[in-house]
């Protein structure tokens, strides 16, 4: 008998007859695609108009190289990928490029000449730590490309094809700027311990650790196109997604206080400090004018420090009253924040649930009936 939502001998056979035309990136969306495709628009007609404005449209020269289309592609398709990065493509392009130049210098033949080039290039990128894909086809076309570009030596390498990646390079920058998006990709730093001592984040004292991902990779001996920061981010993302799925039912409006002790934003640090004592808290939620959360004090800022709460307050945590309280987790064990505030849509107070409360619905949750 099928269990429920078990896929059917059908379904499976149907998935691997068209497991070919399956996109292979994953977290692939349309949007990121539809940008892809409107970013590679823009970087390669602009990159050919002001290479065309800077040297001309003459048959000395192309105007721009096939291979900076495939740089395109990774560049807004991809642009969190290694191989997608600025020395990537700029220096892998010239570098390959100047390699294919050098090996027409000792080998006539054109076919030896690809060969060794494309072989050649990647040694060449490795060392130098600019591994691009079409690199590959920049050092190519400097073998096969022809009398313009044969006539061209050693200038061909930079004029067009480092002005090629750079232009395309800093178009790049600029469209994802505009965009939002990341780039030059810089992983986002994983736990650390914000209180000044030896001792490892205590996100990092249980579960795995940086040092058995990169232990991971070594065993499987195979090369991935994914940082291992990201790799590690990815994974820690992974557990909490698993712990809130078998955790979904439990959610904030379930757990939270609902009588808070909170401050205007317009009250004194004195008064706030007062709140603190006298309820032995950690924390208050800072209310705004239009009864909006604003944000958190607790005695860390107040602390012989003069003025009102609004000028004093640090960013909260917030979620929601129908958020999984587990999802909480990352943000009360990172040593920053000792409370997350519940709010509704438009940002109201509706209650508070601290790392105690977290960790006591956490314990029952992993003891379970008796």
């Amino acid at each position: 008998m099928l269990k429920k939502n078990q896929p059917t001998k059908y379904e499976l056979n149907a998935r691997q007859r068209f497991a070919l035309f399956v996109p292979i990136l994953a977290g692939a969306t349309l949007r990121e695609r539809l940008l892809a495709c409107l970013g590679a628009l823009a970087g390669i007609l602009l990159t050919a108009l002001i290479c065309g404005v800077l040297y001309g449209q003459g048959a000395h020269l192309p105007l721009i190289v096939a291979p900076i289309g495939a740089s395109a592609v990774l560049l807004f398709a991809v642009p969190s990928s290694p191989l997608a990065q600025p020395w990537s493509i700029i220096g892998g392009n010239t570098i390959s490029a100047l390699v294919g130049v050098g090996v027409v210098q000792f080998i006539s033949d054109p076919i030896l000449g690809a060969g060794v080039s494309v072989s050649l290039a990647i040694l060449a990128m490795s060392f130098a730590r600019c591994l691009h894909p079409p690199g590959g086809a920049a050092a190519l076309t400097a073998v096969v490309g022809g009398p313009a570009i044969g006539s061209s030596g050693f200038l061909f390498p930079f004029i067009p094809v480092g002005l090629n990646s750079l232009i395309l390079v800093l178009l790049g920058i600029a469209f994802h700027g505009i965009s939002r998006r990341s780039y030059p990709h810089v992983a986002v730093p994983g736990p650390i311990n914000i209180h000044g001592t030896q001792d490892p984040p205590s996100q990092a004292r249980v579960g795995f650790q940086r040092a058995d991902v990169d232990a991971a990779l070594a065993l499987l001996d195979e090369t991935f196109d994914i940082d291992p920061d990201d790799l590690d981010r990815l994974l820690r993302q992974v557990e909490l997604e698993a712990l809130v799925r078998t955790h979904h039912d439990l959610i904030c409006g379930e757990v939270m206080s609902r009588d808070v002790i909170s401050v205007h934003e317009s009250d004194t640090a004195d008064f706030a400090r007062a709140l603190l004592l006298k309820h032995n808290l950690r924390s208050l939620p800072v209310v705004g004018a239009q009864g909006r959360v604003e944000g958190s004090v607790g005695l860390r800022e107040l602390t012989e420090k003069p003025g009102t709460v609004g000028t004093l307050m640090s960013p909260v945590v917030t979620a929601l009253e129908t958020d999984p309280a587990v999802s909480l987790v990352p943000a009360l064990t990172d040593g920053r924040a000792h409370a997350a505030v519940i709010v509704d849509g438009e940002r109201r107070l509706r209650g508070l649930i601290t790392q105690t409360d977290l960790l006591a619905v956490l314990a029952q949750q992993i003891g379970g009936p008796r």
